[in-house]
């Protein structure tokens, strides 16, 4: 990925690092990551919980972890600023959206943090192609709880019965309409496996290799 390899630059000319210790670096920033907590009412932004990540990682990987402190707020910046730049929608993705919200109203519901859900959104230019945009971290719950699909179908004046969730998790946004008790759920499996261990309680009515089949499915659901 990109900013893996523009943050491992940066610490192989900063540091004179070797490959090894560099993935072992990233490594450990993306499990830190992936077990993140982040409490909002907090005292530390977002930003600052990420910077911390890659400073843990640089201490517990180097001998001399003096200049992690500095480096590590390099690290961050890097990494987000590589990472917003491919969060872009194709060009096939923007002309089904187009095309869909001349027929339907369409919403995006995101789980995760406000501020790095609203980044994402803004670079990628989502808000021309949905009549509402929520993000679940400015909410009390989340996908899949009910609360968070309550709201949706309130914003856009529609009962949960006519409505079709589409996303690409089971446990978030298939199991969250199933609570919501929506119309149909289509998972979108870019994989074509399963959805793998508790995931696979969970059966989608409909299951498609691309969002960019979705126009079959509704058709279907006339």
């Amino acid at each position: 990925m990109l900013w893996n390899l523009q943050t491992s630059e940066l610490l192989k000319t900063t540091l004179d690092l070797d490959d090894d210790t560099i993935s072992i670096i990233c490594n450990k920033f993306k499990q830190k990551l992936r077990e993140e907590t982040f409490d909002p009412t907090g005292s530390r932004s977002i930003d600052q919980v990420r910077v911390g990540h890659w400073e843990e990682s640089l201490v517990e990987t180097l001998s001399d972890g003096s200049a992690a402190e500095s480096l590590a707020a390099r690290c961050y910046d890097l990494w987000k600023s590589s990472r917003l730049e491919l969060l872009t929608l194709s060009p096939e993705v923007c002309g089904l959206l187009r095309r869909l919200r001349g027929r339907y109203k369409l919403l995006l519901l995101t789980n995760g943090v406000a501020q790095t859900q609203r980044e994402k959104v803004e670079v990628a230019g989502c808000e021309e192609f949905f009549d509402a945009i929520v993000v679940g971290g400015e909410h009390a719950e989340q996908k899949p709880f009910l609360s968070i699909f309550t709201l949706c179908f309130h914003m856009l004046g529609v009962e949960a019965q006519d409505c079709v969730m589409v996303g690409d998790s089971l446990d978030t946004d298939i199991q969250g309409g199933f609570n919501a008790k929506v119309r149909a759920t289509v998972w979108i499996n870019r994989g074509g496996g399963g959805g793998g261990g508790a995931d696979d309680l969970v059966k989608p009515d409909y299951t498609i290799p691309t969002v960019l089949d979705l126009p079959g499915i509704l058709e279907e659901l006339k």
